[in-house]
């Protein structure tokens, strides 16, 4: 009976696995499978693609860490700051969900259908909220307090009310005509082999390179009117208001094919294809290159703000602030912002190196540990393991010596301002200091860019038909950085770059110790072309288009570098508008030709215009502050931060020394007076403590004073967030500041799968379990590649236990042997020798093996008497 009802339940268990299956698909195929749940699978198959691929990412770099390509450390200066990262991860995770719901609804209904025209607004909706890319879609909730007028958030978001994204980091490039794709919506042009334009195929990169852009060194020549400076300036500049990130990894979603390796176009490997002729070596078809990271919402992650009946193409991210924020210097994320900020200074001083001082003077902190180690060892350190980069507002401050002297420069001009003005008004928070010496420098490099740089580069004609001055805030102008000003106008100053970086001494002469360094000796040693018609952004800025060959002689003088240009393009309307824009005859006075002079012009305006922060703004300084911002230089700067005592006046200009250099004495530069903060004497509210892991910014709203408070990254405000002065005092108690545990977010969670995360005081931390650690973004765990400890210690415990059991099982065998020799073997008298025993070698530590045999036969005698030695063993 046992034995049959055992069976029983055997056979039910068989029969329920065998139909349940079934059962469930008959479900499905009779009412369809829910949304959420069907979208739920394909979401977890898309993130362990995307993730897949950059663990593989983070492997690798970990295993080259010591060695780097020059493909390599490129990569590094793209990857994306954290929070862009998470951004980045999502727009890959959702657009990995689409394509694969697309594969499985045209293969269910056999048709080839784009996924905007295959997929719902509610299914796409749904996509978009589980992949993480939804609040990135949203508008941002604005502040509602008299200190978003006051002071700019760090992410730029909310700078115009009506449209709170304009401008805001992480949202995408604005574009000024409809983007060129190959099949509309995602792949750029070059993407598919045999893809005819105008009759012709486009020419291959490098072969453009090879045979217009390329020039020997000893052709490039010094500009007669403008210092280096002018250049690294327009560097710095770029890098304040545009970042594009390329994809988080590099290795392809499909296949998981390394990017650094395969010559295919995969998502997101883009390689640049090389002639057999041009291959650096054998074997090398091609130079890794990778897609830049999508926005949220565009490209085959359909049009969640318009019509669904047709796609929106893929935009890409600026992970930066649009305005000119000085967002270089303070970074455009909280997380960034929260890295760069000392918070243990009164005087909200910016973080400095801990070590390392230049004559007194600060140097930029070094990255977390955590980041990738992609800069030039420390002078007398041997081998090939790199070190780590400078900390900046911008991941790129390290890239070359001027670039980073630049943001060495800005660092100490906000320290130095800090400092003054809380000397100035003790009173105030270390907020409220750190967010007015912010202002001020923000002021300048604004001052500096349209005022001194922008005209000597579009020339004075050109500056005043597409700039002009200023007349007010345009609430209309949208101030998104461009995609063709990013991409192709602004990088006119490639072009401007000297390949010898020369090192000059305090009189401004070649440095006799310190020999000038070739540009590629000098990338990452803190010790590609935009494919769009040229002719198309020509008619964009009503300049004619050029459509013969004698056309385009007008527009180059150099009649060689035009046939070479219509000899690669075969056709003018195929010519990229980098190329073309670059090889135009200079405007007079200028620095460009006329199309980037326009498109550049455009977009200085659309900032300027479109920033309710401009310095110029009526509400953002006081006229007694704008007129000392208006005396302050690049010039000024430099004596203030540098021990250089004469500068020229121009910092732009090129000058000879000594005759066309200044003393910084008579170099004016701001007063701080106008920024000294005075109340009535009758005031009853006085100021409050400050609040711990919190502070408080002062303002004014409808002539009354105002405190705002907000609490540091990590703490949540419980209570009041604005408190106003009565005729009583403070209406209300200030507020606190809790501490967020992060780890609680089961929407976002901070650390990847992989890892646990644990909350810290003000933050968290990603912990992983041996013999994982970190990679290189501190929230996924990869392999480390060596034994986990516990196995080590396992290892440990099993030979000393295998010892330790073979020392006991020795001395056990030892005693039985030396106990059996003693009762079963005749003692054989040899001439008054010592009894030969097998055990002897096993010794006491520190006894002589002479002392232990006396012992021995001592030990023997004794054991002997009383006993008769002629008599056989038993065993006999």
């Amino acid at each position: 009976m046992r034995a049959l009802a055992v069976l029983s339940v055997t056979l039910v268990m068989a029969c329920t696995e065998a139909f349940f299956p079934f059962i469930s698909r008959g479900k499905e195929l009779l009412w369809g499978k829910p949304e959420e749940s069907r979208v739920s699978s394909v979401l977890e198959e898309s993130k362990r693609l995307v993730d897949t691929a950059m663990y593989a990412t983070m492997q690798r770099n970990l295993k080259k860490r010591g060695i780097l390509s020059p493909a390599q450390l490129l990569s590094f200066s793209k990857l994306p700051e954290p929070t862009s990262g998470v951004i980045a991860r999502a727009a890959e995770i959702m657009e990995t969900s689409i394509q694969a719901m697309k594969r499985k609804v045209n293969l269910k209904t056999q048709q080839s259908q784009h996924p905007t025209d295959a997929l719902s607004e509610d299914l796409l909706s749904i996509i978009a909220n589980m992949s993480g890319c939804l609040p990135y879609m949203l508008p941002p909730k604005c502040p509602n307090t008299c200190l978003a007028n006051k002071y700019r958030p760090i992410t730029g978001a909310c700078n115009n009310r009506d449209h709170p994204r304009w401008g805001a980091s992480n949202t995408a490039l604005a574009r000024w005509l409809p983007p060129v794709y190959e099949d509309g919506f995602s792949q750029p042009r070059g993407w598919n082999p045999g893809f005819l334009y105008n009759g012709f195929p486009l020419p291959p990169v490098r072969e453009v390179t090879r045979h217009v852009i390329q020039v020997s060194n000893e052709v490039v020549t010094d500009d007669d009117r403008y210092s280096d400076l002018l250049m690294a300036w327009g560097q710095y500049i770029d890098h304040d208001i545009a970042f594009t990130p390329q994809s988080t990894s590099k290795a392809a979603f499909g296949g998981g094919a390394d990017c650094q390796m395969t010559c295919e176009n995969q998502n997101p490997c883009f390689p640049i294809q090389l002639p057999e002729e041009a291959r650096p070596a054998a074997g090398t078809a091609c130079l890794p290159f990778y897609r830049s990271s999508a926005a949220c919402g565009t490209g085959d992650k359909g049009a969640l703000f318009g019509n669904l009946s047709t796609a929106n193409p893929r935009q890409q991210m600026n992970g930066l602030t649009s305005f000119l924020d000085a967002s270089t210097v303070y970074g455009s994320s909280p997380a960034l912002e929260r890295q760069l900020r000392n918070w243990t200074s009164a005087e909200g001083l910016l973080r400095v190196h801990a070590r390392l001082r230049d004559s007194g003077r600060a140097y930029l902190p070094f990255a977390p540990p955590r980041a990738p180690a992609a800069c030039a060892p420390e002078p007398g350190i041997p081998g090939e393991t790199r070190g780590p980069c400078f900390l900046a507002g911008d991941g790129r401050a390290s890239e070359v010596p001027s670039l980073t002297a630049l943001h060495t420069l800005w660092l100490r001009e906000h320290n130095r301002l800090a400092a003054a003005l809380k000397a100035l008004n003790a009173h105030w928070s270390a907020d409220a200091v750190y967010q007015e010496a912010r202002k001020v420098v923000g002021a300048l490099h604004q001052i500096i860019t349209l005022r001194d740089y922008v005209p000597r580069i579009l020339g004075p004609e050109a500056f005043q038909q597409y700039v002009g001055p200023y007349e007010g805030y345009d609430s209309t102008a949208n101030p998104t950085v461009s995609n063709v000003f990013s991409t192709a106008a602004f990088r006119f100053g490639h072009a401007t770059i000297h390949p010898l970086v020369r090192r000059l001494d305090a009189s401004f002469q070649e440095h006799p110790d310190l020999p000038g360094l070739w540009l590629h000796q000098a990338f990452f040693s803190p010790w590609t072309l935009l494919r769009g018609g040229y002719n198309e952004w020509r008619e964009f800025c009503g300049l004619p288009r050029l459509e013969t060959p004698a056309d385009l002689s007008t527009a180059i003088t150099s009649r060689s570098v035009a046939d070479k240009i219509l000899d690669l393009y075969k056709h003018p309307d195929n010519v990229d508008v980098w190329l073309g824009g670059l090889a135009e005859n200079f405007l007079p006075r200028a620095r460009t030709g006329p199309l980037f002079a326009c498109l550049i012009g455009k977009q200085m305006k659309a900032l300027r215009d479109g920033d309710w922060f401009w310095w110029e703004n009526s509400h953002v300084f006081t006229d007694a502050q704008r007129r000392e911002l208006e005396k302050h230089s690049l010039s000024r700067v430099i004596c203030d931060n540098t021990g250089l005592t004469r500068v020229p006046v121009d910092a732009f200009q090129v000058g000879k020394f000594p005759e066309d250099f200044e003393s910084c004495d008579s170099i004016p530069g701001v007063n701080l007076e106008a920024w000294r903060e005075t109340f009535p004497q009758d005031d009853k509210c006085g100021f409050p403590e400050s609040v711990e892991n919190g502070d408080f910014v002062h303002c004014e709203e409808s002539g009354r004073r105002v405190l705002v408070y907000s609490c540091r990254h990590g703490y949540e405000l419980q209570g009041r967030e604005q408190l106003t002065c009565t005729q009583e005092g403070w209406d209300f108690q200030p507020p606190l500041c809790k501490d967020v545990n992060e780890c609680a977010d089961g929407a976002h969670p901070p650390c990847h799968a992989s890892a646990r995360c644990r909350n810290t005081k003000g933050g968290f931390q990603c912990l992983c379990a041996d013999p994982y650690e970190l990679g290189d973004d501190g929230r996924t765990c990869v392999d480390s590649g060596r034994l986990p400890r516990a196995t080590w210690i396992s290892i440990s415990l099993a030979a000393l236990l295998i010892g330790g059991f073979a020392g006991l099982t020795s001395t056990v065998i030892c005693r039985w042997t030396r106990t059996g020799t003693k009762s079963t073997l005749p003692i054989l008298e040899t001439g008054g020798g010592t009894p030969e025993l097998g055990c002897g070698k096993h010794q006491a530590i520190g006894t002589s093996p002479q002392r232990a045999t006396a012992q021995d036969s001592e030990q023997e005698s004794a054991g002997m008497e009383g006993r008769d030695t002629h008599r056989l063993p038993r065993a006999l």
